[in-house]
């Protein structure tokens, strides 16, 4: 049982670690690397699962079943180290003429094992067992087994030594994937020398660790991170860097579920639009328009510096109040109004602004808050409008 425990542990180890990869639904889009990732992992799995039935059946001395059990193993055993090779050619983007060197060197590392195997049936090349259920190693096993650690070996310094030529990122997975193959190729001269011990099972688990650990979960963080890239240029007007019309949609849906679900109690919404901008385009050109936008939603954000800020259209914002923000909201309404009465004074932006405040008793959703902000910016327009003129 203790041959058994540690091709368990193995199992369960590499099952916990590549859960994502393993068992989550895969994207039919996803590139062909992780594709080649996934099947190399599933190798493993078949392998630590032959490996940790070998110990249980020899145990119970059912030697037919344990001679069947060890060819799956060898099977499988060449098997990962096929799946490995196709990895490492495409995720490394090696040279097509070492790629394939690489491939069919891995087809002949299984195919050998097939067909050492099949001879195996009828003079024991590999391996056999003596009456008495003893696990007896041949020549063969020998052979695979070196020619195994041989090709980990050319692969781990090929890419160490290709390491030197990459950036920081670059550099960091040929280091993993190389030290990775000098594990795997240790603990393979490890298990030739040890036939009864599980040596091959705890080299995968700590190479596909390491792989796991400086190689996928770094790709997930960066793929993540080209997310949050992508995402941010989604959501963000990129002439005010404010949130965008898409962000609002979102923001507004989610305080519509918040609303509904009482969760939300207080916060009041803040609707601005910008006066006479059809003029500036007009008279002073388009240009003129985006710095006339842009000093009006900096003033915006100035005095709502605390509050999440959308441009929902060409000159329409909106700010949404909660916490210190909606606290002070009378004093911040007033500063920004006094801040356009000094521009109207100075021929400075003119931004209209209109208030509305959430009433849980009243109000059924966000839109009815939204439209009576609307309704009182609308007023604020025309009024300095007017005064605008008089003014004149």
């Amino acid at each position: 049982m203790y041959y058994s425990s540690i091709g368990i542990l193995a199992l369960i180890m590499h099952m916990i670690i590549n859960t994502d990869i393993l068992f989550r639904r895969q994207s039919s889009a996803q590139p062909k690397t992780n594709k080649t990732y996934r099947r190399f992992l599933f190798a493993v799995m078949v392998y630590y699962t032959t490996d940790a039935l070998w110990g249980f059946l020899l145990d119970l001395g059912i030697i037919p079943i344990v001679y069947a059990d060890t060819v799956l193993y060898f099977l499988s055993m060449g098997l990962t180290v096929f799946m490995w090779v196709r990895y490492i050619a495409l995720f490394l983007n090696l040279d097509k003429k070492w790629a394939n060197i690489l491939k069919t060197t891995g087809w002949i590392v299984f195919g050998s094992e097939a067909i050492a195997l099949i001879i195996n049936n009828f003079v024991p090349i590999m391996f056999h067992f003596t009456d008495d259920g003893e696990y007896i190693a041949s020549s063969a096993r020998y052979i695979v087994l070196y020619i195994q650690v041989g090709l980990f070996v050319l692969i781990a310094l090929d890419t160490l030594v290709t390491a030197k030529k990459h950036d920081t990122r670059e550099k960091t997975h040929h280091l993993a994937i190389g030290i990775s193959g000098l594990v795997m190729a240790l603990f393979i001269f490890l298990q030739a020398q040890f036939p009864l011990m599980p040596f091959y099972a705890i080299g995968c688990l700590l190479a596909t660790t390491v792989i796991h650990t400086f190689v996928v979960a770094e790709e997930k963080i960066d793929s993540s991170r080209k997310l949050g890239m992508v995402m941010t240029v989604a959501y963000r007007d990129p002439l005010t860097n404010v949130k965008n019309v898409n962000a609002y949609t979102e923001f507004k849906e989610n305080i519509e579920n918040d609303v509904r679900n009482k969760k939300v109690q207080a916060f009041a919404v803040v609707v601005f639009d910008l006066n006479d901008l059809k003029k500036v385009n007009d008279t002073q050109g388009h240009e003129a328009g985006d710095e006339y936008i842009k000093s009006g939603c900096a003033l915006i954000c100035h005095v709502f510096c605390h509050s999440p800020v959308f441009r929902i259209g060409g000159d329409e914002f909106a700010a949404f109040l909660v916490n210190e923000d909606y606290d002070n909201r009378d004093e911040l309404f007033t500063h920004f109004n006094s801040h356009i009465e000094d521009n109207l004074e100075n021929n400075g932006v003119i931004v209209s602004a209109g208030i509305s405040l959430y009433d849980p008793e009243k109000d059924s959703g966000y839109d009815e808050v939204f439209a009576r902000a609307d309704v009182s910016m609308y007023e604020r327009k025309k009024e300095l409008k007017q005064r605008r003129i008089n003014h004149i």
